[in-house]
């Protein structure tokens, strides 16, 4: 047959407590409550728990081995909610994020909000002063996570390869260079380059394609929002290089191409970094999981 926890606990503090009064108050129970309880129990187990007189209450044999297991069995849900409470105690905690360019910062938001609904006691915090420099300022105990195309090259950092994509060159479809099936390092000297912020050395276009092909372009534009970059591609004032999930949440216009950089493809692996001191601990260990999971289903 099948014991419901309450009855273990009632055999257990009658004993501790050697009085039917006393279990009352540990129980927060009234006597007549509990001396119902006992005797429901003994009633479906079919015999006596307990011999009892005005001042001693005695077990049976029976009800021995039912004290035995009721401490095994109670210890047993003790030790596991202690264990349940540490592991919880390991799962609070604040991570500061940042990323090594502003467009990667599109996706973040909604999957913050997931994450505060999982683990609401995780509390991410996205420190946009840290951009273009995440990993010095990981370094520097200013950030938790960092989000960068180059892992870093130390020991006290730990980098976990996450997901690929592609850069492409978006332009109007009238813009002279429209005519070309991708783009060499030799069709952007004539380019008016918008980007989202300086310095340039940061900016994926330049320092995996432009630089390493020593190219210039004919004028750089920095333009911190994606919807005025966009609305001025539109105009055919310029292109601008981005992967196109970066572009999911705003409404792309149908004169707009997306061309390829290099005859393979601009293609870059990201990076989720973290510092090695910081990888045992279970808030951050959860982070990750969740964070690959949701690149998994979708790029953010």
């Amino acid at each position: 047959m099948t014991m419901e926890l309450k009855y273990f606990r009632l055999i257990k503090t009658i004993v501790e407590e050697g009085s039917l009064a006393s279990s009352s108050e540990r129980l927060f129970l009234t006597q007549s409550a509990l001396s119902h309880q006992l005797r429901e129990l003994e009633e479906r187990l079919g015999f006596k728990v307990f011999h009892r007189s005005r001042n001693n209450w005695q077990l049976t044999e029976e009800g021995a081995e039912l004290y035995k297991m009721a401490n095994r069995l109670l210890n047993t849900l003790e030790d596991g909610f202690s264990n349940i409470r540490q592991i919880r105690e390991g799962s609070r905690g604040t991570i500061r994020l940042s990323t090594e360019c502003y467009s990667f910062y599109q996706g973040l938001p909604n999957f913050i909000q997931k994450m505060a609904a999982l683990y609401p006691e995780i509390n991410i915090e996205l420190v946009m002063d840290a951009t273009h420099q995440p990993i010095e300022k990981l370094l520097a105990n200013d950030i938790d996570v960092a989000i960068v195309s180059d892992p870093p090259k130390t020991d006290q950092l730990m980098a976990l390869e996450i997901f690929q994509d592609e850069v492409f060159a978006i332009m109007h479809k009238e813009h002279p260079l429209d005519n070309r099936a991708f783009l060499n390092a030799t069709d952007f000297p004539t380019v008016h380059l918008i980007i989202h912020s300086f310095p340039i050395e940061t900016v994926s276009v330049y320092a995996h394609f432009l630089q390493p092909n020593n190219t210039s372009v004919a004028k750089i534009t920095a333009v911190p929002f994606t919807e005025l970059a966009l609305e001025l591609i539109n105009a055919n004032m310029g292109i601008m290089c981005m992967p196109r999930w970066a572009l999911n949440s705003f409404k792309i216009s149908e004169d707009l191409v997306f061309k390829k950089i290099g005859e393979s493809g601009l293609k870059r692996t990201h990076y989720l970094v973290i510092r090695e001191a910081d990888k045992q601990k279970k808030y951050i260990d959860d982070f990750i999981r969740s964070f690959e999971e949701e690149v998994a289903k979708k790029v953010l």
